[in-house]
């Protein structure tokens, strides 16, 4: 069975996601487009050999040759997409993040659990990247004992005007907020946010800042952002157990800490760190849905999880203070 997805939003990741859906993967298919720019879809479209436009999202949703959904667009929507996806009976995956505020999550969270089943994924890739699972392996193994701190570098060469001080917390942050949580299999309790001198290239914004949390076992978190940085897109990650200690290396590798020295390649940007993530993010999507077994990535507790903790972070950024982290009760759902 093919599986025939419509996109919602044709950007830059929406028409990614659609090359990899068309030229890489296996079992779907592209049949319906939409997007705020009507010449932006309409001319995607024209490169896909059976997709339709259509002048909504709500629209391509109800279309009868679309099974599945998929959500690109503006943040602010994502909500809107998603809830109608859930009312259609439509598995959607959603581009972070689920949605921009912890209530329209909780909106999504209760519209799933009414329905019965799980619909939502959202597109965190990092735990489908070969060096995480690695890493997440040995935390599991014990090889180097319980857990005590986590480090998350997100380091960035530089970014664009438009980037303000908060989207270090909730556009670049958020994915180590949830490759922590998913690493340490255990959620947040509270975060701290301290910036540090300013880098030069940076202009008014808080850059680099760190980021301490603590999870509900006490484990220390620090979340390191440096988004401009000009070297390189650099994604580190080492967690320090009791035994010994474990850090990300790029291609699948973990580096077990001893005596020894290693050296590795660093990216030029995200594509080229993570597109292999994508690939495998979305072949078992697909894979899950043509077998029946439905969602069963990252879900929509994660995308509302992450939200909360940037929602707390941005706060602690202009508090100077420790904020605790409410998440409410977790529903069996996502047990």
């Amino acid at each position: 069975m093919t599986l025939r997805v419509g996109v919602i939003g044709t950007g830059m990741i929406g028409q990614d996601h659609i090359r990899r859906l068309t030229e890489v993967l296996s079992g779907a298919e592209v049949t319906g487009v939409t997007d705020a720019n009507r010449e932006v879809a309409e001319e995607v479209a024209s490169r896909l050999k059976n997709a339709s436009v259509h002048a909504t999202g709500e629209d391509l949703i109800a279309a009868d040759d679309v099974d599945a959904v998929l959500v690109c667009s503006w943040g602010p929507t994502h909500e809107t997409y998603v809830l109608a996806a859930i009312a259609a009976g439509k598995p959607v995956f959603c581009e972070k993040p689920l949605a921009t505020t912890p209530e329209a999550c909780r909106n999504i969270i209760d519209a799933e659990v009414a329905f019965g089943r799980r619909l939502v994924q959202v597109g965190f890739m990092r735990r489908y990247d070969a060096a995480y699972r690695s890493l997440k392996a040995v935390i599991d193994s014990g090889e180097v004992g319980a857990p005590l701190m986590y480090y998350s570098g997100h380091r960035n060469p530089s970014v664009p005007d438009t980037y303000t001080r908060d989207m270090a917390i909730v556009d670049t942050a958020v994915h180590d907020f949830d490759v922590s949580r998913w690493l340490l299999g255990e959620e947040f309790a509270a975060i701290r946010v301290i910036a540090a001198k300013p880098n030069r290239h940076g202009g008014d914004l808080q850059d680099p800042l760190l980021m301490i949390l603590e999870t509900e076992s006490g484990v220390l978190v620090n979340v390191e952002t440096s988004v401009n940085i000009k070297y390189g897109y650099d994604i580190r990650g080492e967690v320090v157990g009791e035994d010994g200690t474990a850090a990300l290396a790029d291609r699948g590798h973990v580096i077990l800490r001893s005596a020894s020295r290693v050296g590795v390649a660093v990216p030029e940007d995200w594509r080229e760190r993570f597109i292999a993530a994508y690939d495998v993010e979305f072949q078992e999507w697909i894979h899950a849905l043509a077998s029946g077994e439905g969602a069963s990535g990252p879900s929509a507790w994660d995308g509302y999880a992450a939200q909360v903790v940037c929602d707390a972070g941005v706060k602690a950024l202009y508090s100077g203070e420790r904020v605790e982290i409410e998440l409410g009760d977790k529903p069996a759902l996502y047990s």
